[in-house]
């Protein structure tokens, strides 16, 4: 069987798994400490022309998530989110658990303007009952979305100046960021993003590594004592050196860039034969997340040599997939997925 369901299907870059064998044996710091989480803090701080922002290392994007919103939210605040936004749907109530209510805001293409968080903050300000809700104080985003898409530099600039209107934090969820920092519509860097929010991570997970994502702070309230609230949440790895080196070897030479334009050029590899075989996109084609629509004959017949993921029905003969392309993609792999679809 032959996987496009998602991004974290292969393990890790060779040149990540060589460097961990190599230093296999080594004696370290841990829970952070180590020579290796350092040097991947400076180059981080350096790609992002930051040397402001504090940076810490967990395993996935869920406690990525749950902690930053843990750590920065008061027991009765809120986060405001797309309603396909992860933690809302895919989190298993995570953020909920943590004592913290989603407020969700719809979303067409998985983004949320400014001018709805303008909205629901006017109607919550000029609620005289708001003591009895939950107080929105966080913006959650994530670039790419749940649905491929991303967010454009205005776009972000708005959000960033609504939530200074309102005294309201901006988190950016980057879990898939490495192929959303490549694609062609992009036109934002680490440098534009590390300034414009509070709080985002650089996924690895997703973007090549074993696991692993690194949280970037610039807010000085949500760096004071963020290393006890990872300890608390479980998340501070006493073989931290392993998150470290990862992050080290990517961002040394260039790597997480790499590996993400080559998750984008399988994508486009592969949305170019959805054209050519005529076949119909549920969303426009952005980054490595492509969402198709295909009768449910055919889908029966590739599940029969490849996975994907269902996303919803459109109809009572078609349904919308996603497939995933990722820096291990490899052309074969989509030319075998192609031809069988031409086949049908």
């Amino acid at each position: 069987m032959i996987s496009f369901g998602s991004d974290y299907i292969e393990g890790a870059h060779p040149r990540i798994m060589e460097r961990l064998m190599k230093t296999n044996m080594e004696q370290t710091l841990g829970y952070g400490m180590d020579e290796y989480s350092l040097k991947a803090k400076e180059l981080i701080k350096k790609a992002c022309h930051n040397e402001a922002v504090d940076v810490h290392f967990v395993v996935g994007g869920t406690q990525a998530n749950l902690i930053v919103i843990a750590a920065a939210l008061r027991p009765f605040e809120g986060v405001l989110a797309a309603t396909s936004g992860h933690i809302n749907v895919h989190e298993t109530g995570a953020v909920e658990a943590t004592g913290h209510k989603v407020l969700t805001l719809e979303a067409v293409d998985g983004k949320i303007k400014a001018s709805q968080v303008t909205a629901y903050m006017e109607h919550f300000l000029n609620d005289p009952t708001m003591e009895h809700t939950v107080k929105p104080k966080m913006v959650y985003i994530s670039s790419p979305t749940e649905l491929g898409s991303i967010y454009k530099r205005e776009e972000i600039k708005a959000l960033r100046e609504v939530c200074d209107q309102y005294d309201l934090l901006l988190f950016l969820d980057g879990a898939r960021l490495g192929y959303g920092l490549v694609c062609e519509e992009n036109d934002w860097d680490l440098e534009f993003i590390s300034k414009m929010t509070d709080v985002f991570y650089i996924g690895g997970t997703k973007v090549g590594a074993l696991f692993g994502e690194a949280l970037v702070i610039r807010n000085e309230e949500l760096k004071k004592e963020f290393r006890f609230m990872i300890k608390q949440r479980g998340a501070m790895l006493a073989k931290g050196r392993l998150l470290g080196l990862q992050f080290m070897t990517m961002f040394e030479d260039g790597l997480y860039l790499e590996m993400g334009k080559h998750g984008m050029a399988m994508a486009k590899k592969l949305a170019e034969g959805f054209k050519e075989a005529n076949v119909k996109f549920f969303t426009k084609p952005i980054t490595n997340q492509l969402f198709v629509i295909l009768e449910n004959e055919k889908i029966e017949k590739l599940r029969e040599k490849f996975i994907f993921e269902t996303w919803e029905e459109v109809d009572e003969k078609q349904t919308a997939v996603r497939f995933c392309t990722s820096w291990g993609t490899t052309a074969e792999n989509i030319e075998a997925f192609l031809e069988e679809l031409r086949g049908l």
